[in-house]
């Protein structure tokens, strides 16, 4: 990974680190007065021939964390912001949240002023959500795997927004040792969102209903494969068990976009669709043919 510190103002030095090394972390956040861990993974490698190579999430989730965060303590940065996810959970099943929830504790261990932002899924032009959905909906003959009978909620946040949140924590509008929860002002299941994905990149194909244990045996059966050609993995369905949004305690107590200076964040309809413009039938550009 690279973190970025800030040098004279308006410029931006990048410095090559690795959260699994340490020392690479303590140089990259030296002099920086306030520090962001963005470092996350969907997946573990299963295909590095190293085992001490092998991203596993609690190596980068929790390990990884952990040494940003003690880097940043050492660093004598005075603000430290973890992003993690909605769904964090050290009792859940689902690994990715397990140690999502174990890596947001060894921060505030480390760094007990952090504050820690749990975004809910995210969009935006390069995301691995709206693009994912549209790619699959160019398949011929293929439909839709509706998982779960599509009723899983989500209220999915731009990646703007986000930026904003974190922008404002290092800018000290923050409570200290507090977790923020982001969510755009939409909430919609499965299926409104692959409705909204089929509308915006003009594709109409059919759905097929999957059970979960359905769909969690396919990722078992899939697990080989690489990331980018797997459907989902086996926690992605565990996650999709589980609403995906802001909880009510967060709503009551400022603990949102909102909370952060961000009141009027943005909804997909004003996003998602110029970027699966490209996703169109008939190309990118069809509509402005006479």
């Amino acid at each position: 990974g690279y973190l970025q510190p800030m040098g004279a103002v308006g410029q931006v030095f990048p410095v090559q680190a690795n959260l699994r090394y340490p020392k690479s972390l303590e140089r990259a956040a030296e002099g920086a007065t306030a520090v962001v861990n963005a470092v996350g993974i969907l997946a573990e490698c299963r295909l590095c021939l190293s085992r001490s190579a092998r991203q596993t999430f609690h190596a980068v989730h929790v390990g990884g964390a952990h040494a940003a965060a003690r880097a940043a303590r050492a660093a004598g940065a005075k603000t430290f912001v973890h992003i993690s996810a909605i769904g964090a959970d050290r009792k859940y099943g689902a690994k990715y949240a397990r140690t999502k929830a174990a890596g947001e504790a060894a921060v505030l261990a480390e760094f007990p002023t952090a504050v820690i932002l749990r975004p809910s899924v995210v969009f935006g032009p390069e995301d691995q959500l709206f693009n994912r959905f549209a790619s699959l909906a160019r398949w011929p003959l293929l439909p839709l795997p509706l998982i779960g009978g599509g009723r899983s909620k989500f209220q999915p946040v731009y990646v703007g927004d986000v930026a904003a949140a974190v922008a404002a924590a290092c800018a000290g509008r923050a409570k200290a040792h507090t977790i923020y929860e982001l969510g755009g002002p939409d909430i919609v299941t499965f299926r409104q969102l692959l409705d909204d994905v089929q509308r915006w990149s003009g594709r109409r194909k059919w759905y097929l209903p999957v059970p979960f244990w359905v769909a969690e045996i396919g990722a078992l059966l899939t697990a080989w494969m690489p990331h980018g050609l797997r459907p989902l993995t086996v926690d992605q369905v565990r996650m999709l068990m589980r609403p995906n949004v802001v909880d009510e305690g967060a709503v009551k107590e400022g603990r949102t976009l909102k909370g952060l200076g961000i009141a009027t964040p943005h909804a997909m309809a004003g996003v998602v669709p110029q970027y699966l413009e490209r996703f169109q039938p008939q190309g990118q550009f069809a509509r402005y043919r006479s």
